[in-house]
């Protein structure tokens, strides 16, 4: 980690440790990624120096502070970004023509899930570290990730689990068949745009159907993980009975991630929120025990996050509500106000900061 005054802070920073305030209460937790409305509240509560990460989130090295204070780190967010510039070398090499060699997708997504069921909170908040121009690099590594965690509180075994995590991290290979201007368009895509978009999961499936590593049901999810229960999906348009349930698993991680992450042509919205808005929009599209796993998991890590709120506050959730978990009580950073969301209905948690 390095040492950093707050004037060499910039964005994308990875926070190391937790900045404590005068009364020796975190004004912000490790692993939060520095922007300009937290630059604002760090000076703000006069902090003079922080830990931060050595790599950037977006895995450039950070170049301030005291390089004397850098040592060697096994923390997981920095194996994720790792793992994350990893996918990006290889997903480059498949749109050069290069074939899908399952031994690099298992050495950057094995050892790190292994690594990451260990820290949930961190692994739920995965989309807090994507970058709008990385995203397709950083979607890809966190959906193997979460589905395979998904996949494991359903009660799946160790190799299966593996396999589920490997048709994650694969499932949108089929990208690097797509016209680069279309991946890097900045704003929404044309509806015939939206159809060549539509035959990833086919062009996935043709890449990785010959591979012997990976079971056929990790082979199907790559090509179904874009279908819907109720027949609206892509790119067959079959219907729940026919969606292996692996494929039905990643189809969770991918929404969720998707809605939770910042991209070129869409802001993204709280986890909270997300899991709102699949429970109510995505009834009968998703499946719903995998849905409730992930709202449930979700809801019990909140206590001691540090969130956002829609009026700009800074506020930390110290206690969830059964009637209302997603919205919890949080105390305000700044003035030590306690506030029952439940009671508050002009405000919401817009973004969670920290895990």
């Amino acid at each position: 980690m390095v040492r950093v005054k707050l004037d060499q802070l910039c964005e994308g920073c990875v926070l190391a440790e937790d900045v404590l305030g005068k009364t020796k209460k975190p004004i912000m937790l490790k692993n939060t990624v520095i922007t300009k409305p937290l630059l604002h509240v760090l000076s703000k509560f006069l902090i003079d120096e922080v830990e931060v990460e050595p790599v950037l989130v977006n895995g450039e090295p950070f170049l301030g502070g005291d390089p004397s204070l850098t040592k060697p780190d096994e923390r997981p967010v920095m194996l994720y970004l790792e793992a994350v510039q990893q996918y990006k070398r290889v997903f480059q090499s498949w749109q050069s023509g290069l074939p899908v060699d399952i031994r690099e997708i298992r050495e950057i997504a094995i050892p790190l899930f292994n690594k990451m069921i260990k820290h949930k909170r961190e692994l739920l908040v995965l989309h807090h570290y994507t970058t709008k121009e990385e995203y397709l690099y950083h979607h890809a590594v966190s959906v193997g990730l979460l589905a395979g965690f998904l996949a494991m509180q359903l009660g799946y075994g160790q190799g299966e689990c593996h396999q589920i995590v490997l048709a994650g991290v694969l499932s949108d290979c089929g990208m690097a068949k797509i016209s680069s201007q279309i991946l890097l368009k900045p704003s929404a895509l044309t509806e015939a745009e939206f159809r060549e978009i539509e035959q990833h999961p086919i062009f996935g499936y043709r890449m990785v159907q010959k591979i012997a590593a990976l079971n056929q049901g990790a082979k199907l999810a790559v090509l179904q993980h874009h279908e819907r229960n109720d027949g609206s999906g892509y790119p067959l348009r079959v219907k729940a009975e026919k969606i292996h349930p692996y494929g039905q698993i990643i189809a969770v991680a991918d929404v969720y991630y998707a809605m939770t992450s910042e991209r070129l042509y869409r802001r993204k919205q709280s986890p909270l929120r997300v899991i709102e808005t699949m429970q109510r929009e995505q009834a009968g599209r998703l499946n719903t025990e995998v849905v409730a796993l992930l709202f449930n998991h979700l809801v019990s890590l909140q206590t001691g996050t540090m969130v956002k709120l829609s009026n700009g506050e800074t506020a930390e959730v110290v206690f969830t509500q059964r009637d209302e978990p997603l919205r919890p009580i949080v105390k305000v950073i700044e003035t030590e106000e306690l506030l029952p969301l439940a009671e508050h209905r002009d405000l919401y948690i817009e973004e969670i900061l920290s895990p």
